[in-house]
């Protein structure tokens, strides 16, 4: 099945209808409302530049909203929705890792959200499991501030990609 739109389908569905399709790229309720309601777009990179917009201008608790939709790294989400198909292509490189990283990825994922309170979000297209973990590692030396730019970076490239995904024709 076929789940993917084209720039003109998304343009013509109601807000709602809208704003549900574009949730299976950013989770944030507000980040979809928002963007629904900037149509109609002219092309790909107006759209693109509406949803990096809008995640810089997103209240942090927008933000924890749609970090909940990620797995951690090394886990598959569950279900079998449009997103979940998304984040084990994206999480591929984490597959078939030795144990030793395994278990190290389970720790460093647990120290991340006991230090940020929560999951740690990467950009994982093209990333093996080892660059992930030292990633995570480095990244937890950082101070809240900077690590929220991170996240908010992170998140705008995973969703940049999602929305490429959704418009495939």
């Amino acid at each position: 099945m076929d789940d993917s739109r084209t720039l003109t389908q998304l343009n013509s569905l109601p807000q709602l209808d809208a704003e549900r399709e574009l949730q299976s790229c950013c989770a944030s309720p507000a980040w979809a409302s928002r963007v629904a309601a900037a149509r109609p777009f002219a092309d790909v990179d107006g759209l693109i530049q509406t949803s990096e917009a809008t995640l810089a201008d997103l209240d942090w608790t927008e933000i924890e909203a749609a970090l909940s939709a990620h797995p951690r790294i090394g886990q598959r989400a569950a279900g079998a929705t449009r997103e979940a198909s998304w984040s084990a292509q994206e999480q591929s490189g984490a597959d078939g890792s030795s144990i030793e990283t395994a278990a190290a990825l389970r720790e460093v994922n647990e120290a991340y959200e006991e230090r940020f309170g929560h999951v740690f979000l990467i950009y994982a297209t093209g990333r093996d499991a080892e660059e992930m973990l030292t990633a995570a590692r480095e990244r937890l030396n950082h101070d809240e501030d900077t690590e929220r730019g991170v996240v908010r970076g992170e998140l705008s490239k995973i969703t940049r990609l999602r929305l490429r995904k959704l418009l495939e024709a």
